[in-house]
Order: structure tokens, then sequence, then C-alpha cells
């Protein structure tokens, strides 16, 4: 069950579904990612006092899972997704998109996702040339400013809220 929806992934596989606060993202902040049913999954630790913008994600049991850098001194938006073991991944927002916004998540061991859509109002998806990763987006709320991601089966759940967050944190700067 999908935010009182029965969804599957691009593959037939069930989708697993979080709930995302908006209004959370101001560094210095923690907030909790919750799953479809309520539960916090993950932990988002806004480090505060930093020279660039810092998110880290954590498991429930307070686990770094991923750290979320802005990219000082760069020509375009540009963020840094790093693992425990170094940098993971880059996301860049494109410099010409005519209809829609893009970014683009360029990963440090190879391949890309494409996110295009409504970036603003938190509708929009993360696909590879393969098929889709994840789906973001507010119609499954009526709550203000919640929004959810929906992630496709097989894929790494806690770096696709990272990139969700990074999108969000580019697309709102000024939070």
């Amino acid at each position: 069950m999908v935010f009182g929806h029965r969804d599957k992934g691009h593959d037939g596989a069930p989708a697993t579904a979080y709930m995302i606060h908006q209004q959370m993202f101001s560094i210095g902040d923690d907030f909790w990612i919750e799953n479809g049913a309520g539960q916090h999954v993950f932990k988002v630790d806004g480090k505060a006092l930093r020279v660039r913008k810092t998110l880290v994600i954590e498991s429930a049991d307070g686990h770094e899972l991923y750290r979320i850098q802005a990219k000082l001194m760069t020509i375009r938006d540009t963020m840094e997704i790093e693992g425990p073991s170094g940098r993971v991944a880059t996301v860049k927002k494109k410099l010409i998109s005519p209809f829609r916004e893009r970014y683009t998540v360029d990963f440090d061991h190879g391949g890309e996702w494409t996110v295009q859509g409504n970036i603003v109002d938190h509708e929009y998806k993360m696909e590879t040339g393969t098929g889709r990763i994840a789906e973001v987006g507010k119609k499954w709320f009526r709550v203000r400013d919640t929004y959810g991601v929906q992630v496709s089966a097989d894929q790494d759940d806690a770096l696709v809220l990272a990139v969700a967050i990074v999108i969000d944190q580019m697309a709102h700067p000024a939070r």
C-alpha cells in the first residue's frame, strides 16, 4: 500500500513510499522521513555552523548513510552526495531547459539519472535509460508542505531520498 494507493515499480514489484515535510529543510534543523505507515525510517541531520550547506541522512538507529554538501564556486547549481567511502554522485541543474526543469545525477561509478518535471511544485520523476527510479509528488497528500517519494523496487531508498532532498535544496535555495 503506497499512501493509500496500491502501486508497483517499473519492474512490477511493489514500490516503497516515503513522506517528507518540506518546510523542515533548513540547515541546523533535524527531521524524520516517514514510510507509508508513518514510521520514522530515516533521520536528516542539518549540520549547523558549517561553511557550506551540509545535511546528513542517517538510518533510524543513527548510522550515517549519506552526506549532502553544496559545492562551492561552481557556475551552475551543483551539490554532491557522499557515502561512507567518498563521493557517490554529483547533482547538477541543467542550464537550458525550455519547458521543464531538469537535473542530472552523475554517479562516480558510472551511470546517470535524469530528473525532470515540475520541480518547484514537487511533481517530477527520476529516471534512467532503462526505467523509472522514483516519482515525487504532492498528489498523495492534503497536508500543506508535504510530499511523497515513491521509490521503485531494487533501488537504494536512502540514496533516492538524498537526491530528492538535493533537488529540493537546489530548487528552494532560500531555505
